[in-house]
């Protein structure tokens, strides 16, 4: 069973910054490679990790993943948090190091300030996985221009001269050889005009297969806190073009999973149909500040009601869904 530790280290690997509420915070940041000159060794980018006591506000990342990955409530994940961090403060309280597992080491110094040492052998750089340090031989090169110049000096070059006979043939070799280069570097330049035609073709489809693709966007909120308030600002045009659908758009209830965003009415529509179809209450809930139509699962009044339905829709049909609360 994964400790409190193993969870702040799993989140390590895709955020900058997680909250051990009550506790403080582990802040990532991102290093070069970087060479060290005077053993010639080479260390892969990675992330540094440090501890920042004064943040402190649970933010719901931290207990937001426990309550997933153990399939609880949130506020059990809240209430095992507090536990544990309890459990750290004694153990400082009695002048003890603390080990993080994969993370680092706490311990209070002379001047009772808590202290923190983090963990070298891990690197949280997803991009780095499998890249380990190494050391090389230095380069040495050899300068053949002085020992040629070396051997000039004690070895004089004789030339002897003779007479050159004419070989005519080579002129007209050489008039063939211009020849061929010319034709090739024309050859050459109607393959590169082809290459480059070819080229542009294939940049506008790939926009043109971006475009279609912004077209029906989905973005996914891992951390549902705090409240998301929203305003919406409709145009005329989006205003005939809602008034025209049969779909409803609710927005009486506060909390709404979430299946996806749709630049185009339309294809929000069809969505909302086919959610239906599944046994669904499917209906719109507006239009976020990107401009995107959004369509929810259903919507419920009350947080536990809703988290329970995301749980399970999250499992068994849409692993990107997520939760809005509209205030």
């Amino acid at each position: 069973m994964n400790t409190t530790a193993n969870y702040i280290g799993e989140l390590l690997y895709r955020y900058e910054c997680v909250i051990l509420p009550g506790f403080g915070a582990f802040l990532t940041r991102r290093q070069s490679a970087t060479i060290q000159e005077g053993t010639n060794t080479f260390y892969p980018p990675q992330k540094l990790i440090s501890f920042n006591s004064q943040l402190q506000n649970n933010d719901g990342l931290l207990a937001n993943y426990i309550a997933s990955a153990e399939k609880i409530s949130y506020t059990d994940a809240v209430a095992k948090i507090q536990r544990y961090v309890l459990s750290l403060q004694e153990k400082m309280a009695q002048g003890q190091r603390i080990e993080l597992s994969k993370i680092g080491t706490f311990y209070t110094s002379v001047e009772n300030t808590l202290q923190f040492e983090p963990l070298q052998e891990v690197n949280y750089l997803t991009e780095a996985f499998g890249l380990q340090s190494f050391a090389s031989p230095a380069i040495t090169r050899e300068v053949y221009k002085e020992e040629v110049e070396a051997i000039e000096e004690v070895t004089p070059l004789t030339f002897t001269p003779e007479k050159r006979r004419e070989r005519p043939y080579l002129q007209y070799a050489a008039a063939v050889a211009v020849i061929l280069g010319v034709g090739g570097f024309f050859g050459l330049k109607q393959v590169s005009d082809t290459n480059i035609s070819y080229n542009n073709k294939e940049w506008q489809k790939a926009n043109q297969e971006i475009e279609n693709r912004i077209q029906e966007a989905t973005f996914e909120i891992s951390n549902p806190l705090p409240a998301v308030n929203l305003s919406i600002v409709k145009d005329k045009a989006n205003t005939e073009s809602e008034s025209d659908s049969n779909i409803p758009t609710t927005v009486s209830k506060k909390f709404h999973v979430v299946a996806g965003a749709f630049r185009v009415l339309s294809n929000a529509n069809q969505k909302i149909q086919k959610l239906k179809k599944q046994g669904f209450e499917a209906h719109l809930i507006g239009v976020n500040k990107y401009g995107l139509h959004q369509v929810a699962y259903e919507s419920y009044e009350n947080r536990p009601e809703a988290l329970q339905a995301l749980t399970k829709i999250k499992e068994q049909e849409n692993s990107s869904a997520w939760l809005l609360i509209k205030e």
